[in-house]
């Protein structure tokens, strides 16, 4: 899988698994994988152990990758999730669209 529906920086909610009907912020995407670390979604905790002197070590939580199958888009004027049109805009240049409301992503 090479290219993937979503982008970072995009509102998204997850649509299946433990964390079902949760929005956040795409933080990152990683397209070979088919994965998106989505902001507070996909939690797990994680042992850090000390490395130098004087850090800390213990559980720290961490937000890990989510197939991006299980995401969809949320257009930012009707709230709602949406499946992405394409618009090609006047000038030749391509964007995406919502296909709830029309508005622009």
């Amino acid at each position: 899988m090479n290219t993937l529906h979503i982008k970072t920086g995009d509102q998204v909610m997850v649509l299946s698994g433990k964390d079902k009907g949760k929005k956040g912020k795409v933080l990152s995407v990683e397209p070979k994988k088919g994965q998106a670390v989505v902001e507070g979604v996909n939690v797990a905790a994680r042992h850090v152990k000390p490395r130098r002197q004087g850090q800390a070590g213990g559980i720290i939580k961490q937000e890990i990758g989510i197939r991006a199958c299980k995401l969809m888009r949320v257009c930012p004027k009707c709230n709602k999730p949406t499946r992405a049109a394409h618009t090609v805009m006047p000038d030749g240049a391509r964007s995406r669209s919502c296909k709830q409301c029309g508005e622009l992503i």
